[in-house]
């Protein structure tokens, strides 16, 4: 099996969203992430969890980051497609203008 990161972006922050809801909105949302991560079984190696604000480092200084990852989670599959699959109806795709970003996780040589 390979493993998959999985990226939640969308154009608000998690921060911002959750801090939003109301604890109806925030069960109703939960219920939906357990629900896919049930369909999903298997296929889940870290369920992953929302992201706070992050930053930015390069040889030369650190500022704020400009992408909106919101989250994470990490799957395995046995290719690209599979992975793909299992993301079919997922509850972060309900939210205006979100995407999801799927890379494989590649092996080190020697690691």
């Amino acid at each position: 099996m390979k493993k998959f990161v999985v990226l939640y972006v969308a154009t608000r922050s998690a921060q911002e969203l959750m801090a939003e809801s109301t604890p109806e909105a925030a069960q109703e949302g939960m219920k939906a992430w357990t629900q896919w991560a049930d369909k999903a079984g298997d296929g889940i190696v870290d369920v992953g969890t929302p992201l706070g604000a992050g930053k930015e480092v390069t040889a030369s200084a650190t500022s704020d980051s400009a992408t909106n990852v919101g989250g994470y989670s990490v799957l395995q599959a046995d290719d690209m497609d599979g992975a793909l699959a299992l993301l079919d109806g997922h509850p972060h795709l309900m939210l205006p203008g979100a995407s999801v970003q799927v890379y494989e996780a590649l092996d080190i040589p020697g690691m």
